[in-house]
């Protein structure tokens, strides 16, 4: 499966054109990628287009490794047949499905699957007023079963699985609908945003607007595990349907959208997020629903780990970046000297690997600073998010804990209200951020005892972190 000409793509803003254009550096995981004198003039400033096999052969590596991602508004039309059919999962909604069937508007089928609502009346009224085709269950079965009862239904060669919060701008699916034009893409997702409604303003609703669990950022990127993206909501979502296989694990009631999105992943297609597109979504603002929610997403861990082990790690560090953290964390005196000692020796060990470029020590340098930084984030968000019940034991007994708990804290809350450009004050920000965390983390802790596993809270060690597919 080849890139169709007129394909564009653009290197990845963290990408760096080293070496007087001969080579990039950056991707998941960081690498050099020396280019070839026949592939130089094929990048023209930071784009390649596609205009023959060679031109195809770049940009799918660049797509592959993280590098690049496709420019939209070049990408050709996906096919001759780009028909879609809505599926919508509900429950007890009436009022959040008509707001989204309205938005959607006439032109393309719609399958509303009322999964055992309450009042099951209200919802047939609703779709039957926009002439939307009712699946009724008579029992619940949860999200992802109710998904695979519309999806059974769906004749098209493309799905759009929508949840009754959703509200869809005109202009999102047939946009996501371009990513297709790459062969290899299965699924592609908008950025999710907050819908303006009366709760939207409070102070949890303008911390959700900035630090929702299902946006994703604001950077395009492929959705792969051990990267920025490393999951795809299904809030919303566009899918080729003979891609999907069987659908979702009805067995889960949390963790669905993970769960079908790695096995997509792991037959060697590929999921697109993209961020100059959105679909509006009704945050929860009402703090009970809100930290019960934040908690039910944690107690998806267990069955992810069960499921994709190799994936659900906290943390991912390699052994120099460890050692780098545990020296800091024991808070010695010998700590910063065996910290500097491991940085010096790794950044040395990076430039012999990296002999072939023209200055190998200020690359491998960069190199050590972004894993040292990656390294010591993950090692904060343990503290805080992950392990924050041992953190909270360690606390209460040793003052190096209490120290680190306080720098891990104290770095998350600043670097993220920096980068967040949050509307919400500071210590507003910073309170609804440690009880996300502690939601979050009581749900992970949660999931394990009932797993009777520890598999969900243990860091991943690896010597090299593998190509993911």
């Amino acid at each position: 499966m080849t890139l169709p000409v007129g394909f564009a793509v653009t290197l990845d803003r963290r990408v760096r054109v080293v070496d007087g254009g001969k080579a990039l550096l950056g991707g998941f995981p960081t690498r050099l990628l020396s280019l070839t004198p026949r592939a130089r003039p094929l990048l023209t400033g930071r784009t390649v287009r596609v205009t023959g096999r060679a031109s195809a052969v770049l940009a799918d590596r660049l797509l592959e490794t993280g590098m690049a991602n496709p420019v939209l508004a070049e990408l050709p039309p996906p096919g001759e047949d780009a028909r879609w059919t809505y599926v919508i999962p509900v429950r007890d909604r009436p009022e959040e499905l008509d707001r989204l069937l309205a938005s959607i508007g006439i032109g393309h089928p719609v399958v509303v699957v009322d999964d055992a609502s309450l009042r099951p009346s209200d919802i047939a009224d609703v779709a039957a007023k926009h002439g939307a085709r009712l699946v009724p269950l008579a029992v619940n079965v949860g999200p992802g079963g109710a998904r695979n009862a519309g999806l059974r239904l769906v004749e098209t060669p493309f799905v759009v699985f929508a949840d009754s919060d959703i509200v869809l701008p005109e202009e999102t699916v047939p946009a996501l609908l371009r990513h297709f034009a790459d062969p290899r893409v299965a699924m592609a997702v908008p950025r999710i945003a907050g819908l303006r409604t009366g709760g939207a303003e409070g102070w949890l609703g303008r911390y959700e607007d900035t630090r929702s669990s299902l946006d994703l950022g604001g950077d395009p990127a492929a959705v792969r595990p051990g990267t920025p993206v490393a999951w795809a909501s299904t809030a919303c979502v566009v899918a080729r349907v003979d891609a999907l296989g069987d659908g979702f694990d009805a067995a889960m009631r949390v963790g669905e959208d993970v769960d079908l999105g790695w096995r997509v992943l792991e037959r060697g297609l590929r999921i697109r997020y993209e961020p100059s597109v959105v679909a509006w979504h009704e945050h929860r603002t009402r703090f009970g629903d809100w930290f019960t929610r934040k908690a039910v997403y944690g107690t998806g861990a267990h069955p992810l780990a069960v499921r994709h082990p190799e994936y659900i790690a906290p943390a991912i560090l390699a052994p120099w970046s460890t050692a780098l953290v545990v020296a800091l964390l024991a808070q010695r005196r010998w700590s910063v000297p065996a910290a500097a000692a491991v940085y010096a020796g790794t950044t040395l060990r990076i430039a012999r690997k990296l002999d072939r470029a023209e200055h190998p020590v200020r690359l491998a340098a960069w190199l050590t600073a972004n894993g040292t930084v990656s390294a010591l984030s993950q090692a904060g968000n343990l503290l805080t998010r992950h392990w924050w019940p041992l953190t909270a034991a360690g606390c209460a007994v040793s003052s190096r804990v209490r120290r680190a708990a306080a720098v891990a804290a104290l770095t998350d809350i600043a670097f993220e209200y920096r980068k967040d450009n949050a509307r919400l004050d500071l210590p507003r920000f910073a309170v609804a951020r440690r009880l996300d965390d502690l939601a979050y983390g009581a749900g992970v802790w949660l999931s394990a005892a009932r797993g009777r596993s520890p598999a969900a809270l243990l860091p991943r060690l690896v010597r090299r972190t593998r190509r993911r597919p």
